[in-house]
């Protein structure tokens, strides 16, 4: 069954997709929430639709929705901070925690690029998250931020021409540069004390497989890295996205299910 949920956050509306399996209503399930990346949304390109279906065939409910300024939700993407994203996900999982198909028990989080990095932040400061998915963790942002560029182009010059770096497309804002360049990515992850299960490609070009390695420096023997051979940023080859969609589903099955 798929239906369509709305959170409020802060005067916001936050629009998601629920995946849940045929049974009795009363059953409370192992349950996962996707949180997207960077100027994405809840579709997400490595397709977190096929990964909540294969979930949902495995017994598993999903949340996959959709940040402030992002895809169907409420916001302008001129107004996105990496400190309000980590607020709306736990704002979110909140609120999910007392859905009634949710066992709030055996929660699991899935989190692509940026959305990885706030997935792993979220795992640290909100207890309770039994099992914890990277998926191309973007670690790499804040030292690239930092350093005053991005996608090779300077920041500075950019946002004092015209107000906004053009991201794609996207209006990135002073704020947004300045959160993202000051964010503790590994200080603030490493309290997860879960397992943690990261996946990550080593042709990826734009998060250097040697940002996603350091996590490892970090956690507590908790976590567990699967580099993939020839994969790419967004998985964008079949056999790719199948052994990234069949290594989560087993990682979460260990862990949720058991």
């Amino acid at each position: 069954m798929i239906l369509h949920h709305d959170f409020c956050h802060s005067g916001m509306t936050l629009r998601s997709t629920v995946h849940i399996p045929d049974g009795p209503p009363s059953i409370r399930r192992p349950t996962v929430l996707f949180v997207h990346g960077f100027g994405s949304n809840r579709l997400e390109l490595p397709d977190f639709v096929a990964m909540s279906r294969l979930l949902e065939a495995h017994g598993f409910a999903s949340v996959r929705f959709d940040l402030s300024g992002h895809g169907e939700s409420d916001g302008d993407f001129f107004d996105v901070t990496i400190t309000g994203e980590i607020a709306e996900t736990r704002a979110v999982l909140a609120s999910v925690r007392t859905l009634d198909f949710v066992d709030p028990g055996r929660i699991g989080l899935v989190g692509m690029s940026m959305g990885g990095v706030v997935a792993g932040i979220v795992a640290a400061e909100e207890p309770g998250i039994g099992a914890l998915c990277l998926w191309s963790p973007a670690a790499v942002a804040p030292f690239e931020i930092g350093g005053g560029h991005l996608k090779g182009r300077s920041l500075a010059a950019e946002i004092e021409e015209k107000g906004y770096f053009d991201a794609d497309g996207h209006r990135m804002s002073p704020a947004l540069v300045e959160d993202i360049a000051g964010l503790d990515v590994y200080g603030r992850s490493a309290p997860y004390r879960g397992p943690v299960h990261i996946l990550h490609g080593d042709k990826d070009d734009i998060a250097p497989p040697a940002y996603v390695r350091r996590y490892l420096d970090h956690y507590d023997g908790n976590a567990e890295l699967e580099i993939v051979e020839g994969a790419d940023h967004a998985w964008g080859t079949v056999p790719h996205r199948t052994t990234l969609h069949q290594s989560t589903l087993r990682f979460l099955r260990r862990h949720l299910q058991s």
